[in-house]
This record gives structure tokens, C-alpha cells and sequence, in this order.
């Protein structure tokens, strides 16, 4: 008995720990509205955009990039359009902050 002992201890804690954190992230519904950097895929065209979001409804958004899926430089061209989105998501969250 002693030997299931100290793995159970350490489950529940750190099942305990891990509900802590899911409580501590959860964003907030009335801390306002954010702007996330986020993608779409629409008629064979990958879209790079910010979009501002609250209590699960879209506000707004600006298109960064689209990028078509047939492109040679695909990969290229997306992982710079995300930087430039997740840049100006955060350049948006500093103002409104």
C-alpha cells in the first residue's frame, strides 16, 4: 500500500496544478475585446490576418497577407506574414492597453 502511495500523492498534485493553471488562463470575457493573429483558408488562398475578438465574436480584422496555395515560396511567404501579423497584434494590444 505504501508503495501506490507516493504516486498518488504526486498525481493529485499535479493534477491540482494543472487545474490551477487552466483556471489562471482563462481569458477573462469581461477584460474587453483583443487582437489575435490568426488564418483562413479560402478558395485555394491562405489569408494571414489580425482579428480582434470578444466573448467569441469576431469585431474585426485586417488582412496582413494571401498567400495562394499553389505558390513555390509558400512556406517562406506564410511563416513571414504570421511574424508580421503576431507584430502587429501586438502593436494593437499596446493601444489599447
Amino acid at each position: 500500500m505504501r508503495v501506490l502511495a507516493l504516486p498518488l500523492v504526486l498525481l493529485v498534485a499535479v493534477l491540482l496544478a494543472a487545474l490551477l493553471l487552466a483556471v489562471f488562463r482563462r481569458p477573462d470575457p469581461d477584460r474587453g475585446p483583443r487582437w489575435e493573429a490568426a488564418t483562413e483558408l479560402r478558395d485555394g488562398v491562405t489569408v494571414v490576418l489580425v482579428r480582434q475578438v470578444a466573448g467569441g465574436r469576431e469585431l474585426g480584422r485586417q488582412v496582413v497577407a494571401e498567400i495562394p496555395a499553389d505558390a513555390t515560396d509558400w512556406e517562406t511567404r506564410y511563416h513571414e506574414a504570421m511574424a508580421a501579423a503576431r507584430s502587429r497584434a501586438a502593436a494593437l494590444r499596446s493601444e489599447t492597453d
